[in-house]
């Protein structure tokens, strides 16, 4: 909540005393304001102003009205355009006709002679006609019913007691609202002789009973409106009512006034309270909602204002302590799934080691050169994987901390491919495919890191790949012309959508530590997308019945030849 500083806040003792004389001098002024004003003066002049409202509205009525009737004719008489027979014409008229509740006929007369007879019959027809002439000459001439066209004129008055009459330049009634045959005698008889056009004009002998016309030149009609007596003796009879209303009122405005300032300030009071108990229960969330307005005192709003930017700096506070102690919890399970993964990874690569260094350091038995040569074989790739693990290890917090150094360079993939192939282990001696085309464009990459990345990929799809069956490494078109797309796919059972979108996750494998029979830190995919993410690509994982498992790596393409 921000405090206002423009508004000087009163204390509540001040704010009371002055709240008790303004309720006072309101209380008498209101009173005799009443008093003073509500008369027939103004009575004669609210009646005087609803009917020159009430008139000009049924005036706006029709000009609204008729301008959407010349716009909807416009539209029809550029359809007719394109009908190219009389026929066609009046078929799609009678059509409009017929789904329009509107209309009651639309005809085209060939000229002004016609149209206009075809006007005063339909005039002493009770009807209405607009019309419009059209490109050719012809006047597109549409009729209504001057009944139907009631709801659009009279829409907005609803209930109210006033007749409204409207006539022609004959002063013949055209339709009217809350007919009274006696009324409309009178209105007619004291119209005067020369008529104010376009404006409207209050007329008559009886001053709570006014009479207002307005004369309209297009269309050439005249719009009076009537006060009836019921109206104005309703409204002198409540308006002297009002006044002993307002004395009885006036005795308990002061009582009910200070009431409500002692209520609301009450209630805000009780919602200081409540605010400190949650706080108290360790509710950090709650906080103080006044019921604010000219009057609320300085003090509390201050109050509020303070405990609630109280409150919020300790929730805010106890949010970051939570972020904390989850990111500890996480970094804590990180670093057991970290030591259980090293220590199992790293258990039976240093027991090959250490295994076959003590049988080549035996002096009691005699070792041929082949044996030699087998024993040394071991130790090179099991130090090799130790190398790989420890490399992969050291580049994870790199990725997580986005500071990842990569030497981007033009590199050749069929060249990183080949050397990938020979670099990693094959144990079960699965059939390598390589697939890569020799005209396959150069991309842009870290030659290390995206041979890791070969490398990564590759190792894992020989560990989960069906026996017997080829590991394949091939490049596709991509939908993009700046990227290459690299795939590495292997032959093994469909993986689950919902288990094949955690594989990037850290520590997560195919197997589970009950049913693992392959090794691995269930790193190799997390670091995969990391490398390739930080040198400009995206990489993708799919599993369907053709190949078990594919990984499509995304590419910048060297597009400088």
């Amino acid at each position: 909540m921000k405090v206002v500083k423009n508004i000087k806040r009163l204390k509540i003792v001040e704010q009371i005393i002055i709240v008790s004389l303004f309720a006072v001098l309101v209380t008498m002024t209101v009173c005799g304001f009443i008093i003073n004003n509500i008369n027939q003066q103004s009575v004669r002049a609210q009646l005087i102003n609803i009917g020159v409202i009430v008139a000009n509205s049924v005036s706006d009525s029709i000009d609204v009205f008729q301008n959407s009737i010349e716009y909807e004719l416009l539209q029809i008489s550029q359809t007719l355009e394109f009908f190219p027979t009389l026929e066609g014409k009046q078929h799609y008229l009678n059509r409009v006709v017929k789904t329009s509740k509107l209309y009651k006929d639309i005809k085209i007369l060939n000229s002004e002679y016609a149209y206009k007879r075809f006007r005063i019959s339909a005039s002493e027809n009770k009807n209405a006609t607009f019309g419009i002439k059209t490109k050719n000459g012809q006047y597109l001439t549409a009729v209504f019913d001057i009944e139907g066209l009631k709801s659009s004129m009279f829409q907005f008055i609803g209930a109210d007691k006033r007749q409204i009459y409207i006539l022609n330049s004959e002063n013949k009634l055209i339709t009217s609202y809350n007919f009274n045959k006696q009324v409309f005698s009178k209105c007619i008889n004291q119209l005067p002789k020369k008529l104010v056009e376009n404006k409207a004009t209050v007329y008559g002998g009886r001053k709570n009973q006014p009479f207002v016309y307005l004369k309209k030149t297009d269309p050439n009609i005249l719009i009076v409106v009537s006060t009836p007596r019921e109206i104005t003796k309703n409204t002198i009879e409540h308006s002297r009512l009002k006044i002993i209303l307002a004395m009885l009122i006036s005795s308990f405005a002061v009582l009910l006034i200070v009431g409500l300032y002692i209520s609301y300030l009450y209630i805000n009071v009780r919602q200081l309270f409540k605010a400190i108990i949650a706080l108290s229960k360790g509710n950090y969330k709650r906080r103080i909602r006044l019921l604010t307005h000219i009057l609320t005192p300085y003090e509390i709003i201050f109050l509020a204002y303070e405990f609630n930017r109280m409150a919020s700096q300790i929730h805010k506070s106890y949010n970051k302590l939570q972020k904390t102690n989850k990111e500890l919890k996480e970094l804590n399970e990180f670093r057991s799934n970290m030591i259980d993964t090293v220590s199992h990874e790293f258990r039976t690569p240093l027991t090959s080691i250490q295994g076959y260094t003590s049988r080549l350091l035996r002096q009691d038995i005699q070792i041929d050169e082949e044996t030699k040569q087998k024993s040394l074989k071991v130790i090179r790739r099991q130090a090799e994987r130790l190398k790989r693990m420890v490399e992969d290890l050291l580049v994870i917090p790199d990725i997580e901390h986005e500071s990842l150094n990569v030497n981007i360079e033009q590199i050749s993939i069929p060249e990183i491919v080949e050397d990938s192939m020979l670099l990693v282990k094959n144990d079960g001696n699965k059939n390598l495919v390589n697939n890569i085309s020799d005209n396959i464009p150069s991309i842009l990459a870290d030659h290390d890191r995206f041979e890791q990345v070969m490398i990564n990929l590759i190792e894992n799809a020989i560990k989960y790949a069906d026996e017997e069956t080829d590991i394949v490494v091939e490049n596709i078109d991509s939908n993009d012309d700046n990227y290459v797309t690299i795939v590495v796919k292997n032959k093994c059972p469909i993986i689950p959508k919902d288990k094949l979108k955690t594989l990037f996750d850290k520590f997560t494998r195919l197997d589970d530590s009950t049913t693992r029979t392959t090794r691995g830190t269930g790193l190799g995919l997390y670091i995969v997308k990391g490398l390739v993410e930080t040198m400009g690509g995206h990489i993708q994982l799919h599993s369907d019945t053709d190949w078990g498992f594919e990984v499509h790596i995304y590419m910048r393409k060297n597009n400088i030849q």
